[in-house]
């Protein structure tokens, strides 16, 4: 069985990159979507993952953005993979040679099946809760029953995940990664960082019952 990997997306602050990499995050995420509360402006972006060390990916997260607006990110802040969570289709994530994720807003079963065949040059496909207008974020969860057994690519799964649910979360879907924001917040652009700390832990302790049982 391989280890859930796990990504603290919304990183507004150094202090809160720090945290999340001293609990054994796997990436972090920097949110480009000005409507949202999570948004870094470069500066921000370019001072919360200075100290990033390797090994941990640094993904740059837009919603519909122009090619403009991608590359002056790639220009200016470390990224690593770039996360699409708007209506770009495969051609338009793919031209910035650099490795990425699609976001994908689950409302049936056949949403998820058609994006990896929709998206063949996604690393991954994050599986997020659909909400009418609303790009990602929503702090809900979805119908995780709605996740194929068996798919051709990586799940990371997002959407109203915490401390308290994400054990079940892993357990029913078995995703290749986990992505939580709003869950391990104090306020929102702002990390808990002993959220965090007890979200990180809750993985581990799945991941090592599940080793167990098999």
């Amino acid at each position: 069985m391989q280890r859930t990997r796990i990504k603290i997306c919304g990183i507004t602050r150094p202090e809160d990159a720090e945290a999340a990499v001293k609990a054994g995050a796997d990436a972090i995420g920097l949110v480009f979507y000005p409507p949202s509360p999570r948004a870094v402006t470069l500066e921000q972006a370019a001072t919360a993952v200075a100290d990033v060390p390797a090994f941990v990916t640094v993904t740059a997260l837009f919603v519909n953005p122009s090619v403009e607006e991608v590359q002056r990110v790639l220009d200016s802040v470390r990224i690593d993979l770039i996360q699409f969570h708007g209506d770009e289709d495969d051609d338009f994530c793919r031209q910035f040679k650099r490795p990425y994720i699609k976001a994908i807003r689950v409302r049936q079963a056949s949403d998820v099946v058609a994006s990896c065949v929709r998206f063949p040059d996604a690393l991954a496909l994050l599986l997020d809760s659909y909400k009418p207008g609303v790009p990602g974020g929503t702090g809900e969860t979805f119908d995780w029953s709605l996740v194929p057994d068996t798919l051709p690519k990586p799940i990371i799964l997002a959407g109203g995940l915490d401390p308290e649910n994400v054990a079940t979360a892993i357990e029913q879907v078995r995703p290749f990664a986990v992505d939580i924001s709003g869950g391990v917040e104090a306020s929102k652009g702002i990390k808990d960082h002993g959220k965090i700390k007890a979200f990180m832990n809750e993985v581990y302790r799945v991941d090592q019952h599940t080793r167990t049982e098999n």
